[in-house]
C-alpha cells in the first residue's frame, strides 16, 4: 500500500514533550560552565594576589 501525496503531507512525527535525558544535558552543561567559571575566577584571583605555585623542574 502506497501513501497519496495529501497523506504524506500529514505524516507528524518525533516528540515535541522534554524527555529526561535533554533536562539531564542541559543541567549538566549548566554544571560544567559554572565550574568552569569558578576555575577561572579562582586562578585570575590566586594571579592577581601572587598566590601561585612555583613550577618544579
Amino acid at each position: 500500500m502506497e501513501l497519496t501525496e495529501i497523506e504524506l503531507k500529514n505524516i507528524v512525527g518525533g516528540s515535541t514533550t522534554i524527555t529526561s535525558a535533554f533536562v539531564n544535558s542541559i543541567a549538566r552543561a549548566i554544571e560544567t560552565i559554572s565550574e568552569l567559571g569558578k576555575s577561572f575566577g579562582s586562578a585570575i584571583r590566586r594571579v592577581s594576589s601572587n598566590n601561585i605555585c612555583p613550577l618544579e623542574k
